[in-house]
């Protein structure tokens, strides 16, 4: 019999060697109570992608107990070693998506994945996103695919593809390319991290709107707002929702 709807957790920036340990209980006392459909975490597993991160980060996820889609952030290349950062940069994420799951099939809703991670750029920080062609080309060629499904289709990245505000210089590098080129290819959401600030917005570009969603943080590196993640709906007319969660700092 078919659900009336699918329920995603929707979390980014654990950041596991500076994680809030508090926040974590909170997440993982919901997905046990509520049991949603799947977790997806956009990125920023690790502080400094160190092994000793990752086993922490694949131990707290595989026990969540429900399926989870994984996308890798900027800290989660090697930071301390450069060799490994340039010729296999996400070998020990991949061994972390292995163990845990990286697939995601859910009944009312379709996630592709879109990296927009790169190992080094000319400007700094380097922990800003670049859409590279063949990354966006692959994220294209997969909504293509899956045009005629009458699914919502959400595409999963790390960093958003919009500055916070209309006018204002992207951090996202071709940022608006990626975002106009998704959503004319049929994408209805982005779902990203990185800011560790949560939002939710209707946005467009080149006469093609989109909706962006972000998730906060569950570690300390906060950013003017509490420890988020989102609840997010999608019932089976196709009707999106999107409910914030925080953790006020007393919990």
């Amino acid at each position: 019999m078919a659900s009336e709807a699918t329920c995603i957790f929707h979390v980014s920036d654990v950041h596991f060697g500076v994680e809030d340990r508090g926040a974590l209980d909170w997440f993982a006392s919901d997905v046990a109570r509520e049991q949603p459909d799947a977790v997806i975490c956009t990125g920023d597993l690790t502080q400094r992608a160190t092994h000793r991160q990752y086993r922490m980060a694949q131990d707290w996820f595989a026990s969540l107990g429900v399926p989870i889609m994984l996308q890798p952030g900027n800290h989660d290349m090697p930071y301390y070693n450069l060799w490994e950062r340039f010729t296999q940069p996400y070998k020990r994420y991949g061994a972390l998506s292995d163990a845990v799951g990286s697939e995601l099939s859910l009944e009312h809703v379709l996630v592709v994945p879109f990296d927009t991670n790169v190992r080094a750029q000319l400007r700094f920080p380097w922990s800003d996103g670049v859409v590279k062609r063949r990354k966006l080309d692959a994220a294209l060629q997969r909504l293509e695919e899956l045009r005629s499904d009458p699914r919502p289709k959400l595409v999963a990245c790390h960093h958003p593809l919009l500055p916070a505000e209309d006018g204002g210089k992207n951090p996202t590098i071709r940022g608006d390319m990626a975002f106009e080129e998704l959503a004319r290819a049929g994408a209805d959401a982005v779902l990203t991290g990185h800011v560790h600030l949560p939002f939710d917005q209707v946005r467009s570009r080149g006469n093609h709107a989109m909706r962006m969603i972000g998730a906060g943080t569950l570690s300390t590196r906060l950013r003017g707002a509490d420890p988020s993640y989102n609840v997010v709906t999608v019932d089976r007319q196709g009707a999106i929702d999107v409910e914030r969660r925080d953790r006020a700092p007393s919990a």
